[in-house]
């Protein structure tokens, strides 16, 4: 592992507009990811977390390049890449490759596994056929698929299996940057842990950067160097692993923490249970104040006034929450 970051992302915005009311009345917009920045070590796992609706995955895809960012910028390696065009944009999608989460309609069902896996070096690379033969049958060992699955059609395997398929394409470019976006949400549990291993170990022996997008804390906890938590947009609280779950001080990622089940009986009657009552703020037509406000258990009147900075209250954990100050004690 390395403390330079591979990957930094600055004040990063996606909108989208919609359409309210009828007439050619005033756009509107949703902000799906609202200035938002984090930093990505070289070598290391930072997942982005949060219920469905957050704005996680639509960050992920607009650090990809798959959706176009509003304003900001993201660099990899010292370079923006949301400048990038043509042939350097190209260039740029060898050093990123997405994991999918869905394995079931994320690979062709028209093309053989071994075609799906040498597809990224046809489109993004100049490798000789010999090699990308080469390439290919080394990355069916490392992912634990046999030789003969190779002229197998995708639904000829079962879910755990497409996913590796889906691992090994993704690392068929040697990219510096793999985004996992819920790579196991969709597979069983005893699944889950089989491909969470296989990303740990490629992880070590490839010296692999992860971007690892979740809604599963469970998950997380096993994977993880540093985790952001997202919700309505907005980055809350940022935090190293054992930071977030040993002290995790936003009430929202108390709650989402109150909710992992956890098989040990000790743990499980030292935790209370947070409830979130309601539900999220219009996200076309935002609170002026936190956007948790109205769900919080400890909100006051300032915070739904007054829209909390993303402030540091340690090292290496940042949380934005009127109630918390650098003593950095929960306000629950």
């Amino acid at each position: 592992m390395s403390d330079t970051p591979l990957l930094k992302v600055e004040d990063l915005t996606v909108r989208f507009a919609v359409k309210r009311g009828g007439g050619f009345g005033q756009k509107h917009y949703l902000y799906a990811v609202d200035n938002i920045s984090f930093e990505v070590k070289k070598g290391e796992t930072l997942a982005i977390v949060g219920e469905s609706g957050s704005g996680k995955t639509t960050a992920a895809l607009a650090v990809a390049r798959l959706v176009a960012a509003y304003q900001g910028r993201v660099d990899l390696g010292g370079q923006d890449i949301l400048q990038l065009a043509g042939e350097d944009l190209r260039q740029m999608r060898r050093r990123v490759q997405f994991i999918f989460q869905d394995p079931y309609s994320s690979l062709n069902p028209r093309q053989r596994a071994e075609d799906v896996v040498r597809e990224p070096l046809l489109s993004l690379t100049k490798t000789p056929a010999a090699e990308q033969q080469a390439i290919v049958d080394d990355l069916f060992a490392h992912v634990g698929l046999r030789p003969e699955q190779k002229r197998l059609f995708p639904h000829q395997f079962s879910g755990g299996q497409r996913q590796r398929i889906g691992i090994a394409r993704a690392l068929s470019t040697q990219p510096e940057l793999i985004i996992c976006d819920e790579p196991v949400s969709a597979l069983d549990v005893a699944v889950q842990a089989q491909i969470l291993n296989l990303l740990r170990r490629l992880q070590a022996e490839y010296g692999l950067t992860y971007l690892f997008i979740s809604h599963d804390l469970g998950v997380v906890q096993h994977m993880c160097d540093s985790i952001a938590v997202m919700y309505m947009g907005k980055i809350v609280e940022h935090a190293d692993r054992l930071s977030l779950f040993n002290n995790p001080l936003h009430p929202y990622t108390a709650a989402l923490l109150s909710a992992v089940p956890t098989v040990d009986k000790t743990l499980r009657q030292k935790s209370r249970r947070i409830l979130i009552p309601g539900d999220p703020p219009d996200p076309v037509n935002l609170p002026k104040g936190c956007r948790f406000a109205n769900r919080c258990p400890v909100a006051q009147a300032r915070c739904r006034e007054e829209a909390p900075e993303l402030k540091q209250v340690a090292e290496e954990h940042r949380i934005a929450c009127h109630l918390v100050d650098e003593s950095a004690q929960s306000p629950l």
